[in-house]
Order: structure tokens, then C-alpha cells, then sequence
């Protein structure tokens, strides 16, 4: 059976896209800790849409062994992953020495690790049908340093770079690959992360920064990033020097944060 597999897909970003894609009569596999919560929305989904399966399956994705379990697992259902949504992921603010490093090697194990390896397990099947989708979920924090979010950033980067360079080795297998660049959204991402939400943030709705993505993936890209504001950002940033950009970033997450530094 056909499906779309969804990883982080209980709440947010992650979530409206379970809906969108039940909507347009896709099979799909809900991924995320909460089993509660995710059994909820699969059975949501069922009485909306009597035409789509949903599965779910409880996982702790930063688990060394987790997405080969997943893989295996989703092998045994007999499900054919033809569209990945890698969206688990989480992230941390503060000054880099104040913050737990078991958790920020935990979320490198989330937002890189498991990612590269899910990505490499189902692209796999995918090449030999010639035909799939990968949307890897990035940040416009992506795009450049961000003191006191460091290790989130770089994580971002990460996956932005790697999804890129995908995008390309995979146009000839008629296998789409997006970085889907969202900025802040209005998700639980702030509280995860233990902080208010920056106040010269603007946020999105999950639902439009899904949206974005479906639009990207249609079209071909190899990222796209959600939302006019945070796009004139970015490009605005390739014009002044790295160093400034930082330092800029910088300043507006002391103030934001409410950082004094000696």
C-alpha cells in the first residue's frame, strides 16, 4: 500500500500536514513519542476521510536504533513510502554554556542523525521505483549564524545543505527532494524549547508554511522558504558581510531574551 510517512506529526508543522495530505486521499503514517496523541488525530483523520488508511507508530526518533526500527517496521506493514516528510525535531535557546549538552547532542541525534538516516533508508526503494518526494523541514535559521541558538542553527544548516545537494543527485529518478525553510510558526516549538517566543518575531500559521511546502514540492524546488517577510530576509542578508549578519542576530536575541553578558 502506498503511503506518505510523516515523522514529529502529533502536533504543528508536522500535524497539518497528516490533514493537508489525508485531504488529498493519501495514506499516511504518523510518527512521533506520543502515542495518545497520535492515535487521536489517526482517528480524526479516519471518520474525516473514509477513503485514507492512517497508521500510527510511537517512536522516539534520537534513538541510536530508532529509524532503522521504523523502516523495518513500516517493511512489515507491506507500506510503500512514496513521500517522506522528515518534520521530527526540536530546538534550544540561550547562551551556549547554560544549556544542557546531553540535550543539544540529543537534538543533533534528531535533527541531523536521524534524519540522514531515514532519508538514506527510504530513498533506497525509491530509486528503484524511480519515483518519490522528500521534504526535509529546515529553517530560515538555516541561512546564517544565530548566537544563542547555535547548535539549533548549524543543525539547520545542516539539513539545508544536505537537502540541496539531494535535490540535484536525485532529478533524474524523478525523485523530488525539498527543504521546506519555515521561520517562526505558531507551533509548540517555543515552549519545547523552554522559552517566550522572541518578540520581534513574526509568526506563521503551521497551515501556511504547509501549504508553501506542497507548492514547492509541486514546483520542483530545492527549497523554499515560507512566508515574504522571512524570504526578503534572507536574501537581504547575502548582501552585508557574515560577520554583521551574526552580530545583528546577535543583538536582537539578547534583547529578545533578555541576555546580559559582562
Amino acid at each position: 500500500m502506498k503511503a506518505t510517512l510523516i515523522t514529529g506529526a502529533s502536533s504543528g508543522i508536522g500535524e497539518v500536514f497528516a490533514r493537508r495530505l489525508a485531504a488529498r486521499g493519501e495514506n499516511v503514517v504518523l510518527v512521533a513519542r506520543s502515542e495518545e496523541k497520535l492515535n487521536a488525530l489517526c482517528n480524526e483523520l479516519g471518520r474525516a476521510h473514509a477513503n485514507v488508511t492512517c497508521q500510527t507508530i510511537a517512536l522516539d526518533l534520537s534513538e541510536a536504533d530508532a529509524p532503522r526500527r521504523l523502516f523495518e517496521e513500516t517493511e512489515r506493514r507491506g507500506l510503500e513510502v512514496d513521500t517522506l516528510v522528515n518534520n521530527a525535531g526540536f530546538g534550544s535557546m540561550g547562551d551556549f554554556l547554560s544549556l544542557d549538552v546531553g540535550r543539544e547532542l540529543n537534538m543533533i541525534d534528531l535533527n541531523v542523525k536521524s534524519l540522514v538516516e531515514l532519508t538514506y533508508l527510504y530513498l533506497a526503494p525509491m530509486r528503484k521505483r524511480r519515483r518519490g518526494n522528500i521534504i526535509n523541514v529546515a529553517s530560515t535559521a538555516a541561512f546564517q549564524p544565530v548566537p544563542y541558538m547555535a547548535t539549533y542553527a548549524a543543525s539547520k544548516a545542516f539539513v539545508l545543505s544536505f537537502t540541496e545537494a539531494l535535490w540535484d543527485e536525485n532529478r533524474a529518478y524523478n525523485i523530488r527532494v525539498l527543504a521546506l525553510c519555515p521561520g517562526a510558526t505558531e507551533t509548540n516549538f517555543f515552549n519545547a524549547a523552554g522559552v517566550k517566543k522572541p518578540p520581534f518575531r513574526v509568526a506563521e500559521t503551521a497551515e501556511d508554511v504547509v501549504d508553501t511546502a506542497l507548492r514547492g514540492l509541486e514546483g520542483g524546488k530545492g527549497h523554499i522558504i515560507s512566508g515574504w517577510l522571512n524570504y526578503a530576509q534572507t536574501q537581504a542578508e547575502r548582501l552585508v558581510p557574515r560577520s554583521l549578519v551574526t552580530r545583528i542576530a546577535g543583538k536582537g536575541m539578547r534583547s529578545g531574551l533578555k541576555i546580559k553578558t559582562d
